[in-house]
């Protein structure tokens, strides 16, 4: 068995002879590696650090000097070559892409500037476009590398089209001077040995000799290595493959994106180099790329045909030497509106037809209208350059012919059913459906069924749901969709680490939370998908529930409050039908009723319908109809024979629904009887807001000119404090304001009495949802504010306000004289007299409240009168220093 060692002295000749003609860039290049020479590695290949410097690699046999790579650190300094034609890369202490190649640099595809066609054409239409194809060429990266001290060349090392060093040889692969062929062997010998074919093609295999395997296929190296090995050896295996292949120096010129000369792979392609090359320039040709060799063009190459339909007939293989020329662009025209890739696009020639352009385009969506494109076209000829035409795209459109300059616009479809009959409003299902001759109302609504709305069917699907399901079914339905959601601050910032601090999302939000920072938003949205969710919560918050349309209430409705509303209520009257009179475009709206359509189809109301017309269905909630025409349910509850929500009728007022209801019980108390309206409630909260905004005006102007409008006080430290205590008072009395909570209640207003009479209740007309509540009559009467007890105190009757105050006791800060004596009715006494306190005297009712506020100025006479004389006595002081001083100024 014999064992193939490359011995010392054999490793030392190879040595010096691979050495000699790169000693300049070895000395160079260690100069550049000083720095690090400590961490240089001495093993045949270099050494490579996981997260430091690369090393310097040792003095191969064949495979010259191969530099140190990193895969987290920065490179070190090496030089690596395999024959004349392939250099490695001097690059000391950068960061480098994780590559076959470590030396290689990678810097990114600087953008295209627009050429003056694209510039023309956004001046001209305000739109932006692109060249066609040349997207293509931005997802690749380039990197520089140094042969020997030579300028800078490009060098693909990654991309769409990169050429691999370990990619599959084909077996028509020609072996050539720099391939590295790798023999093992076993059996009768054992041999494993990478060898170089030098620039002659002659493989030097030690103990066997030379052997001439240029141009060689891939598919035959093997059984050419092995005769040569069989003369020698009998009864062995023998596998040959390709190691590290050798490179080919390719010329790009013309209108190149970055013209030079690169390094390529020797199973580099036409199409492969131009995309590791950097494609064409804004100005070069994108369907005419030549290859020429030894001067004469081998292939011309068209990248539109191969980037839309993956033709790549023209492709050829590169070899060492050749010329990849880029001409420039034949001409251009531009495609706008709706085509599915809005671009510029180069014309290959003359005779250019539109269908050719839109077939490389995508072709058109199926919103374009075909009927009508307009073309733009420059003619520098005539007077007018610029002139524009139209056309359809039939057969003759499609075949015309453009030209250098045209810009070409199609138009969307209009989306007009004009064949259409729509319904919609208050309806069990919104339609649109056909026009046919003779179709009438009568034929979208055959009966009153139709018009039970889909919030009316929803509501009685919900009938027997609890608040949970209530709640689930409401957010459900009610839930802003995603794509509603979006924001183009927040796509923008989505690619930010998830830990990103709120304050870099959305400026509103760092203002809110500054002014409220105990907000629970401003505790967890930490990120775009935190801050997604709490912005659905808060627009589901700020939503109107729809639970009832009536009463337009919140959640927390009772089983009575729905009673009754279940079903939107129908306007039977009036209904419209929207037509479009195309002579004119004028609108006629034709009303018609809806009542006498459903009774008798045959009723003029009943019309006939035309192609576009539009029918709408109002409920009682779109449009206010005449109260005798509402369906209007009242609760009654409370000391009421049969309490319960009741219907009524045109003109029933209080004392009819109470006489329905079974009439009182003798527990009854008319007096204090409290009747409510959501009408009123919600006109006492906006005059409320109105209410807050007036006094809080009010008091800050009388604050500002009780701080300016010191009067004769010299005292600053008085001041203050009399400024802040009207401060205080006027905090504590908006609060109490805000904290008021309308309830809708009417004040009845009747006759203090003891009995409960009907008759002597007001005459009103009763509203949809309105409440009448009968208390029980009270045994105490109630005492609040600035005295000794607050408490209920027994009723007696004849006892006035006053008695009640002396059973009660006042308090030292007591205002007496603003009492105010709350009736159980809903109405309110105060104070209206100069000389006499009518609240005073009057006589109290069961049920009735009494407040007593506190003084607002607490000082006393003697202490006013005090003050006044310091201030006054400081000023004639101060008068007295200022007149002597005069004297003495002027004697």
């Amino acid at each position: 068995m014999l064992t193939l060692q490359k011995s010392e002295s054999s490793k030392k000749a190879s040595l010096l002879l691979n050495s000699i003609s790169y000693l300049t860039i070895v000395v160079a290049t260690i100069a550049l590696s000083t720095a690090n020479a400590q961490m240089f590695g001495t093993n045949a290949n270099g050494g490579a650090s996981q997260n430091g410097l690369g090393s310097l690699g040792a003095l191969g046999g064949n495979g010259g000097l191969t530099g140190g790579g990193v895969i987290n650190g920065a490179g070190g300094a090496g030089l690596g070559a395999t024959n004349a034609n392939a250099a490695g890369a001097v690059v000391a202490n950068e960061p480098f892409m994780q590559n076959s190649n470590p030396l290689q640099k990678t810097y990114p595809m600087t953008p295209l500037k627009q050429n003056e066609f694209q510039k023309f054409i956004l001046e001209t239409s305000g739109f932006k476009l692109p060249l066609f194809g040349l997207d293509f060429f931005e997802n690749l990266e380039t990197n520089y590398s140094v042969r020997g001290m030579e300028t800078p060349s490009l060098s693909l090392t990654s991309g769409a089209f990169a050429p691999l060093d370990n990619s599959p040889v084909n077996d028509d692969y020609a072996v050539g001077p720099g391939d590295q062929i790798v023999v093992r062997g076993w059996g009768s010998l054992t041999v494993d040995i990478k060898l170089t074919v030098d620039r002659n093609g002659q493989l030097s295999i030690p103990k066997i000799g030379s052997l001439n395997v240029a141009g060689v296929k891939a598919s035959k190296l093997e059984s050419v290595i092995k005769t040569a090995f069989s003369k020698y050896y009998k009864d062995f295996e023998l596998s040959v493959t390709l190691g590290q292949l050798r490179s080919i120096t390719v010329y790009v010129v013309g209108q190149a994106r970055r013209p030079g000369s690169y390094f390529l792979s020797s199973l580099s392609t036409l199409a492969s180099g131009l995309f590791a090359t950097g494609g064409p320039n804004s100005n070069g040709s994108m369907r005419r790329v030549q290859l020429k060799r030894g001067g004469q063009v081998i292939t011309e190459f068209d990248l539109y045909k191969f980037l839309t339909e993956g033709v790549s007939t023209s492709d050829v293989k590169l070899i060492d030497g050749d010329v990849i020329y880029i001409p420039p662009a034949f001409g251009y025209v531009a495609i706008v509106g709706k085509v599915n890739t809005p671009a510029v696009f180069e014309l290959k020639s003359n005779d250019e037809s539109l269908e050719q352009i839109l077939k490389i385009a995508g072709g058109l969506p199926v919103v374009a209208d075909p009927k009508k494109v307009t073309l733009e076209r420059l003619d520098s000829s005539k007077k007018q350059t610029r002139s524009v035409e139209d056309f359809p795209l039939d057969s003759n459109g499609l075949h015309k012919t453009l030209k250098n300059g045209d810009l070409l616009t199609i138009l969307t479809i209009t989306p007009e059913l004009s064949n259409a009959i729509t319904l919609r409003g208050s309806v069990a299902q919104p339609i649109r459906v056909a026009w046919r001759e003779g179709v009438r109302i009568s034929d979208l609504i055959p009966n009153r069924e139709a018009l039970i709305s889909r919030d009316s069917i929803r509501r009685q699907n919900e009938t027997l749901f609890d608040s949970n399901q209530r709640e689930r079914a409401l957010r459900e339905r009610e839930m802003i969709p995603g794509d509603l959601l979006d924001d183009a601050e927040l796509t923008a910032r989505s690619n930010k680490p998830q830990n990103t601090n709120f304050t870099t999302l959305s400026n509103a939000l760092v203002l809110e939370c500054q002014n409220d920072p105990n907000q629970l938003k401003c505790k967890d949205v930490r990120d775009v998908e935190s801050l997604r969710a709490y912005r659905e919560g808060r627009l589901f918050k700020d939503q109107a529930t729809n639970l009832d349309n009536n009463l337009k209430q919140n959640q927390s409705q009772t089983l009575t409050d729905r009673i009754g509303n279940l079903y939107d209520e129908i306007n039977w009257d009036y209904a419209v039908i929207e037509r479009l009179k195309r002579a004119d475009l004028s609108v006629t709206l034709i009303p018609f009723n809806l009542n006498n359509v459903l009774n008798d189809q045959k009723d003029p109301d009943n019309q006939l319908l035309q192609p576009g017309d539009v029918i709408t269905i109002f409920s009682t909630n779109d449009l206010s109809v005449p109260i005798s025409k509402r369906r209007i349910t009242v609760r009654v509850e409370g000391e009421i024979s049969k309490p319960g929500v009741y219907q009524a009728k045109p003109g029933d007022t209080l004392s009819t629904i109470i006489q329905r209801a079974g009439g009182l019980t003798h527990d009854a108390y008319l007096y204090g009887a409290a009747f409510y309206r959501d009408e009123v409630r919600r006109s006492q909260l906006e005059n409320l807001q109105k209410l807050v905004k007036r006094v809080e005006a009010e008091s800050n102007a009388a604050l500002l000119q009780a701080s300016q409008s010191t009067g004769a006080s010299t005292n600053p430290t008085a001041v203050q404090a009399r400024v802040l205590a009207a401060q205080a008072a006027q905090k504590q009395a908006m609060d109490r304001i805000r904290n008021l909570k309308p309830e809708g209640r009417i004040a009845l207003t009747e006759s203090p009495d003891l009995y409960n009479r009907i008759e002597t209740l007001p005459e009103i007309r009763l509203q949809n949802g309105d409440r009448l509540v009968i208390p029980t009559r009270p045994d105490f009467v109630y005492i609040y504010g600035a005295v000794n007890t607050e408490s209920a105190l027994l009723y007696k009757s004849e006892q006035t306000v006053n008695d009640y105050l002396k059973l009660s006791g006042l308090t030292a800060s007591a205002d007496k004289n603003t009492a105010i004596l709350l009736r159980a009715n809903g109405s309110a006494l105060t104070n209206t007299g100069s000389w006499s306190n009518t609240v005073l005297s009057t006589k109290v009712m069961p049920g009735d409240s009494i407040v007593i506020p506190d003084k607002l100025d607490l000082e006393t006479t003697w202490s006013s009168v005090i003050r006044n004389t310091v201030d006054i006595t400081q000023i004639f002081y101060q008068l007295g220093l200022g007149a002597a001083a005069i004297k003495v100024l002027h004697p």
